[in-house]
């Protein structure tokens, strides 16, 4: 069992509205250690200054969006591990296929709740303690 408290937790989405529902859930299951930036370059900035556990990213964002995040996060070896689950609107079929051949492991769909967010974490980690 993973404890939510002893994981860092990335959120990319260029709306701070769903960065704040995102954290809110997380606190509320027990995460301590979240950040959160606007789109895949802060990210990627972000995860060199910081060891991330786990990353919540938005498909469609400005500058970089979450498909092209996840190829870089895989392509590097300090990274090439962290658990990676995008957040999805209206994504095609063509997008969710490029991002299981990517090495996604989970999405998670908007709207969400804390329960579908939980579920999708401990699909990624196990079961996680702490909420």
């Amino acid at each position: 069992m993973i404890s939510a408290s002893s994981m860092s937790v990335l959120l990319v989405d260029d709306q701070t509205s769903i960065r704040s529902l995102l954290r809110n859930s997380l606190v509320q299951l027990g995460f301590v250690h979240v950040a959160g930036v606007r789109n895949g370059i802060e990210a990627l900035e972000h995860l060199k200054a910081y060891p991330t556990h786990l990353i919540i990213s938005d498909f469609n964002m400005p500058d970089m969006d979450g498909l092209e995040l996840l190829k870089a996060v895989r392509a590097s070896s300090q990274n090439a591990k962290t658990g990676f689950i995008m957040l999805t609107g209206q994504a095609s079929k063509e997008l969710v296929q490029q991002a299981i051949s990517s090495g996604v492991n989970n999405f998670l769909a908007k709207p969400f709740t804390t329960s579908s967010l939980k579920a999708r974490i401990e699909a990624v980690f196990g079961p996680i303690c702490g909420a």
